[in-house]
């Protein structure tokens, strides 16, 4: 195995995951649609509830935060109901991906359809993960806008903690074919071996995504610049464009990993399109620490 020194050398072989999962999903561009139905499906749904908010309230559109808390009480239900809807809409084509790339870790061939059927085969689970985690989710937030400072850093740290844990609550529900419950128990389980590897792969691909969003912002710029209409529309569609595609491959990459994490995490075994040296450099054994100890109790 290729000798890497601790510290930077994780850091650098999570960079080479990184490098692998995109040469996974090179292999099935199609399951780029799969990000992408699932921010159609959040804009129609969105648009659907809100809709709903304003035939409730007779169309009004509060200016301010009075006229919002005097709106009905079938508002808040609705807007509880959208962040639910729109939780499972999240969970299901994270599934699918999840999915498909445990399809393509195992020597299969997926496509968009496999992959939704996949999705589809654990609707149940996945429906009631959505709604546990769009619960979770509302209720963290309520408590941070109501706390002082510190109170918004412990909430925010707690909610950390719960996206740590639960992070391969879906690679388990797909793949093991498990209920909930025992998904959120194999999860944290597996997080015990994984908290460092879970940090410092999805930091990877998120770091990747904003170079390569920053990267595009002189080229945004110079249209913008000119003041001229035609180009300033052009630079900010441009713009928008390469943000949405970035944001759909970075989706995407995030969920091969989370699948490959899963696989080497339950099995020991390097999932096909990984290199040995490196999968093995970046998940080299290691005790818990105090840090993953106390967030996995």
């Amino acid at each position: 195995m290729r000798p890497y020194p601790e510290g930077m050398g994780r850091i650098r072989a999570s960079f080479e995951i990184m490098k692998s999962s995109w040469g996974v999903l090179r292999q099935d561009k199609e399951l780029l649609w799969l990000p992408v139905c699932s921010f159609i499906a959040t804009l129609i749904t969105m648009g659907v509830f809100v809709g709903g908010m304003f035939a409730v309230n007779a169309g009004e559109l509060p200016s301010t935060t009075s006229e919002v808390s005097s709106w009905s009480p079938i508002t808040y239900v609705i807007g509880f109901a959208m962040w639910v809807v729109l939780a499972i809409i999240t969970v299901f084509f994270n599934a699918a991906m999840v999915s498909a790339a445990n399809e393509r870790m195992t020597g299969g061939n997926p496509t968009f359809e496999s992959a939704i059927a996949g999705a589809m085969a654990h609707i149940g689970p996945i429906i009631v993960w959505g709604l546990i985690s769009a619960t979770v989710s509302q209720i963290l937030r309520s408590i941070q806008e109501r706390a002082g400072l510190l109170g918004r850093i412990v909430v925010g740290l707690i909610g950390m903690a719960w996206a740590l844990v639960t992070f391969l609550v879906i690679p388990i529900l797909v793949i093991e074919g498990v209920g909930v419950k025992e998904a959120l128990t194999r999860s944290k389980d597996l997080f015990k071996r994984t908290w460092g590897e879970q940090v410092v792969g999805n930091a990877t691909i998120s770091i990747a995504a904003f170079l390569l969003i920053l990267a595009a912002t002189p080229v945004v710029g110079l249209f913008v610049i000119t003041g001229i209409t035609p180009l300033v529309i052009t630079g900010i569609a441009l713009g928008v464009l390469w943000i949405a595609g970035v944001g759909t491959v970075s989706t995407a990459m995030s969920g091969i990993f989370q699948t490959a994490l899963y696989r080497y995490a339950s099995t020991g075994q390097i999932p096909a399109g990984y290199q040995p040296d490196v999968f093995e450099a970046a998940f080299r054994p290691k005790p818990a620490g105090k840090v993953a100890g106390f967030l996995s109790r």
